[in-house]
């Protein structure tokens, strides 16, 4: 009979956290959590014994993502890939408002790209965006490194990042999107949320995983 291990509880905890576009500090506080409930270092304890994941703390991250338990379940026995990291392209915030590093539909593109490996990033299209500025604090700040996926499926409650045809890169809550308008929820509560014409949107992406 297959029974759960500890790494395979923790991987997909992180793996949650990674989908909907957490670490996984960030989703324990979204959570209603100690944002230190995940950190790998609260994953044995002093004595060297495993520490395991509370049913509540399961239930409540299930919660604060909208994720069923068979997506959960799935997370669960999905096996661990062995071929380490994968290099993405990177570019700052400041370049992502430039032209050619991007197609209409939000896929990157051309030169002048620098390359970072993450874990786990199945995107063979996803990028990374390093943060700069602190319009994104507290959740994100300077140097951040965030992992975009333009293939994923957005829905309401997503963190994305919107450009716009007037060169503006923006990381946002999605609110509401429609055939006339997406509706964007600011990250940093001293910024006004925004609501932007669709027709003004040139492609919308999903963050999909950070590093902090």
């Amino acid at each position: 009979m297959a029974t759960l291990t500890h790494p395979q509880v923790w991987n997909a905890i992180d793996r949650l956290a990674a989908r909907y576009g957490y670490s996984a500090s960030g989703l324990a506080k979204k959570a209603g959590l100690d944002p230190t409930s995940f950190n790998k270092s609260k994953r044995i304890t002093p004595e060297g014994r495993p520490r395991w994941p509370s049913t509540e703390s399961i239930a409540k991250i299930l919660h604060a993502t909208g994720a069923g338990i068979d997506e959960f379940m799935s997370l669960l026995q999905r096996k661990s890939k062995r071929t380490g990291t994968r290099p993405v392209p990177l570019i700052g915030f400041a370049q992502a408002g430039s032209g050619g590093f991007f197609d209409d539909g939000g896929f990157p593109v051309g030169s002048g790209w620098d390359e970072v490996s993450f874990p786990d990033v199945d995107d063979e299209n996803a990028y990374a965006l390093e943060v700069s500025g602190n319009s994104m604090e507290p959740l994100y700040r300077k140097g951040d490194l965030l992992v975009v996926s333009p293939n994923a499926k957005l829905r309401a409650g997503d963190r994305v990042v919107v450009k716009t045809k007037s060169g503006e890169v923006l990381a946002k809550e999605l609110k509401k999107r429609t055939a006339k308008a997406v509706e964007l929820r600011s990250l940093n509560p001293s910024h006004k949320d925004r609501v932007l014409p669709a027709s003004d949107v040139i492609w919308i992406a999903r963050i999909m995983w950070a590093r902090q």
